[in-house]
């Protein structure tokens, strides 16, 4: 089967990283040793000092984290939908309870309808942006708006698992931007989808050093594994690899588009490695893909049975997509 669902990596992990997996298995018997390198390299990239950052099992892990650490029952999580789902998941499973606002009509999140959703019981609030699953972003400007907006005691997560994606002059940077100088601003960042390391789970948070500290001391032990810190350590500095895979990515987006487009399906605008198409009845297109060889994400369990997510991939799956769908 082709796997466009899950917007894994069509190049896998740098080979720097690769060959940093391949030592570390060597002494796989031992417990994994402290992530200091990993978490000082990082603070130093970013700015930061090591206090601020914290890793994890990958971002999902950290979602739970945060959540089980910050909020309990009769506190209130926000969130755009649809949006990454284990923030209602995670919100259910610590007691509190999820607040749904809309989307904007492009499938960003709407930061204006988020900030009249606060309220005193308001503990945490997720924006994801560029959002998964629909792919577009907010702008620099109406996000520091909104980050003003928000009441100090009241987290604001800025989940950038795609930022690596979407980075550029013109999108936001909520590290640079928010996180070195605001107390109540967080970043979630991950090495699972430009650096190709989904299956070794690592990502990591940046922010208020307090919160950075309940996340260590919520998170089980041994969740960051030492072939993990040393793949990311091996790709964080690969820059020109960094820079090579996004265009890569946004030249295969784009043939993806442009296929969209002449079959006369509508698709949402996404800085990301995928891409959300409108079509109608999405599960039903999504099991003819899967008679074709051809795994893509149907929206209906997050109350859009209209759109259907599709990863993007090299040329050739783009094409075998397209091929498809033109049988429908």
């Amino acid at each position: 089967m082709l796997r466009l669902a899950t917007n894994e990596s069509p190049y896998g992990p740098f080979p720097a990283a690769l060959e940093a997996i391949a030592d570390a298995v060597a002494t796989i018997e031992r417990y994994p040793e402290p992530d200091t390198a990993l978490v000082a390299r990082l603070a130093e990239q970013h700015g930061l000092a090591p206090e601020q950052i914290a890793l994890g099992n990958g971002g999902d892990a950290i979602i739970g984290y945060l959540t089980a650490a910050l909020t309990g029952p009769g506190d209130e999580i926000l969130t755009a939908w649809p949006s990454f789902p284990t923030y209602v998941g995670d919100a259910g499973k610590s007691g509190a309870t999820p607040v749904l606002t809309p989307l904007r009509a492009d499938g960003a999140v709407d930061l204006d309808a988020l900030r009249a959703a606060i309220t005193p019981r308001t503990r945490l609030v997720w924006v994801c942006t560029p959002n998964n699953p629909t792919g577009a972003s907010v702008g620099r400007e109406e996000l520091t708006a909104f980050i003003d907006a928000v009441p100090e005691d009241v987290l604001v997560v800025v989940d950038e698992a795609y930022w690596e994606f979407a980075a550029g002059p013109d999108h936001p940077d909520a590290i640079a931007e928010h996180v070195r100088t605001r107390p109540n601003v967080g970043s979630l960042r991950t090495f699972s989808k430009m650096y190709g390391l989904a299956g070794l789970r690592i990502g990591w948070f940046a922010g208020p050093a307090w919160v950075a500290e309940r996340l260590v001391a919520t998170r089980h032990y041994y969740d960051v594994t030492d072939p993990a810190i040393a793949a990311a350590l091996a790709s964080v500095d690969d820059e020109a690899e960094i820079a090579r895979r996004r265009e890569g990515n946004r030249a295969n987006r784009a043939r993806l588009e442009a296929g969209l487009d002449a079959l006369g399906i509508d698709h949402l605008p996404s800085d990301t490695n995928f891409v959300c198409a409108v079509v109608g009845d999405a599960p039903a297109l999504a099991a003819h893909l899967a008679t074709h060889g051809i795994l893509v994400r149907s929206l209906d369990d997050q109350d859009r049975p209209d759109l259907l997510r599709i990863t993007v991939g090299e040329p050739a799956a783009m094409d075998a997509v397209l091929d498809a769908l033109r049988t429908r």
